[in-house]
């Protein structure tokens, strides 16, 4: 194991290895999908399906921290939003986990043999059908991450502290409403040295569960999640 591997990071992988999305779903889902590495492996058509990379790393303080991207102006769908690297799944992907893998290189040129996949979070669905997966990757040392960025699908790279999404600071809230289901969707402000973000609808959901698990405990506001956003849980 390299050297520059702290400590606490590596607990938290062997932690996050041994999580289990599945647990709470039904035994049909678990006869496809193991436990731990082999979670990537997807029972689910490939069409309307995506994955993202929740990339976490130490910054020289030892806090967490997670790669995030502003997506490029000229897009069709999601413009100008905060997201977390990824993107549809392609018919020669073998899983999710190279769904993930394959995106954040082809966004960001994050190497996927510097990204130490450590497990696979439950999927949310967006109110046009796509199912998202958000696959949990450890980058062991930032520094040997350099971006190059394709600004075909991105306008600007950034880092945020993961423990943000679990603090009442810097969020706001709108009461929505779809179908008859009222809900609640979190809106986190992120400023850095040149710029002002705002993390919101389902990539906030997924950094809140990701913070979640992480830091194992839940936030200190309260979450109204949207009922379209697990339908396509088994």
């Amino acid at each position: 194991m390299s050297s520059n591997r702290s400590k606490s990071l590596v607990k938290l992988a062997e932690r996050l290895r041994l999580y289990n999305p599945i647990s709470t779903q039904s035994s049909k889902i678990q006869e496809f999908v193991p436990k731990n590495q082999e979670l990537g492996i997807n029972p689910m058509p490939k069409s309307n399906r995506a994955a993202v990379l929740v990339c976490l790393f130490e910054d020289p303080q030892g806090h967490l921290r997670v790669i995030l991207t502003k997506r490029a102006s000229t897009l069709s769908s999601h413009s100008g939003e905060v997201a977390l690297p990824g993107g549809k799944v392609e018919e020669g992907d073998a899983d999710d986990i190279e769904t993930a893998l394959r995106e954040a290189e082809e966004e960001i040129g994050l190497d996927r043999s510097l990204v130490d996949v450590v497990t696979v979070l439950e999927s949310f669905t967006n109110k046009k059908g796509i199912t998202v997966i958000p696959v949990v990757g450890i980058l062991w040392d930032r520094n040997t991450f350099n971006p190059l960025i394709n600004t075909a699908e991105v306008a600007a790279l950034f880092d945020a502290p993961l423990e943000m999404f679990l603090k009442d600071e810097n969020r706001r809230e709108q009461e929505r409403e779809y179908m008859g289901d009222e809900y609640v969707l979190h809106f986190f402000d992120h400023e850095t040295e040149n710029e002002k973000y705002i993390i919101w609808a389902i990539t906030a959901g997924i950094l809140i569960k990701a913070a979640s698990i992480v830091y194992q405990r839940p936030p200190d506001f309260q979450e109204r999640t949207p009922r379209f956003w697990s339908r396509n849980r088994q």
